[in-house]
């Protein structure tokens, strides 16, 4: 639905002023044919004169009785013509009033036309300001809303400054957290370094004192050997028994060091832990079975010392031992108790 344009101010005043403009033209006109439609008088003084003529060959009483009938009939047209022109004049004072009346309503009504164009100017300029205040209303709230975004803004980018510097400082302790564990790895890592290093020496030593006691050892088989080749029968037969008593402890003493090498110690291992194995081996020195004849009390601790003369193999040292000195580890008993767990 189209809207309706507003007259403006011109045209809103255009008819009122045609309207008034022509209500004066016909007030005007009027006058004009009033004044021409106005009766003439009849001339009375031929009536007069023949009057007057005709008296002058009549009496003096006759003359005086003619003129006061002449004065009266002058009189009479005369207040006939006063009359006439009354009424004229009351004619023409009703059509002026009645032409003032007309622009009289012809004002009111400019007046009452001026009005309502006043009145709708005045409602255009109200729904004008409403309409501004309207416009700035919604200008102060897009400025407010504009605001708040931009305060929401602020504080979303602190919020995430915030959680960034937040970020970097974990980011540091964790650097330093990292560093300070790679520190302790690196401290662990060289002292698992230093240990190793002071295990192999421990061990270097070890076995440097394994091998003097294995060559302490064959010297002395050897020089018992010896004895029983070159001296007599009985002479030979008791350092034979002495020399089979030697080598008996010897071999006892080299199982259990070639058990503690090969020991894997478990973390249940305390001071003192003592078990007694049952093994079993072969002329050649094999290790046929290993077993538990008496238990420490430690599960993990009894089954690391089986394991440890099981992976003995063989010991090559036995190999050419007497059938009467080996006897006595076909099978036997040994009390483990590596060295590092003696009180």
């Amino acid at each position: 639905m189209q809207q309706q344009r507003e007259p403006t101010a011109s045209e809103s005043y255009f008819w009122p002023s045609v309207w008034a403009i022509g209500l004066h033209v016909l007030v005007f006109g009027m006058l004009f044919v009033s004044f021409a439609m106005t009766p003439e008088l009849p001339p009375a003084k031929p009536i007069v004169q023949a009057t007057l003529y005709q008296l002058k060959s009549k009496s003096r009483a006759t003359t005086q009785t003619n003129q006061k009938i002449a004065g009266e009939a002058q009189k009479s047209a005369a207040r006939q013509t006063e009359v006439e022109q009354l009424e004229q004049k009351k004619v023409e004072q009703e059509a002026v009033k009645a032409a003032e009346q007309k622009k009289e309503e012809a004002a009111q009504k400019a007046e009452e036309a001026k009005k309502a164009d006043e009145s709708k100017k005045a409602d255009e300029a109200k729904k004008a300001d409403e309409a501004k205040k309207a416009d700035e209303a919604k200008k102060t709230a897009e400025a407010k809303k504009a605001e708040e975004k931009q305060l929401a803004d602020i504080a979303k980018k602190k919020s995430e400054e915030e959680a960034k510097k937040a970020a970097e400082e974990e980011a540091k302790k964790a650097a330093a957290e990292d560093a300070k564990k790679k520190a302790e790895a690196e401290e662990a890592k060289k002292k698992v370094a230093e240990d190793a290093k002071k295990k192999a020496a421990a061990d270097a030593a070890k076995k440097k004192s394994q091998d003097a006691a294995k060559k302490s050892t064959e010297d002395k088989k050897a020089q018992a050997l010896a004895d029983l080749l070159s001296d007599t029968p009985q002479r030979q037969q008791a350092l034979a028994d002495e020399q089979g008593d030697e080598v008996a402890g010897s071999f006892d003493d080299l199982i259990r060091l070639r058990a503690a090498e090969g020991w894997a110690r478990p973390p249940s291992a305390r001071k003192g832990m003592t078990v007694v194995l049952q093994i079993g081996m072969l002329p050649d020195g094999t290790v046929t079975s290993a077993s538990v004849a008496k238990s420490s009390g430690d599960g993990p601790f009894d089954a690391s010392a089986v394991a440890a003369v099981k992976n003995i193999g063989r010991l090559t040292e036995m190999q050419g031992m007497k059938p009467s000195d080996f006897a006595p580890y076909r099978s036997f008993k040994m009390t483990f108790t590596p060295e590092d767990l003696a009180p």
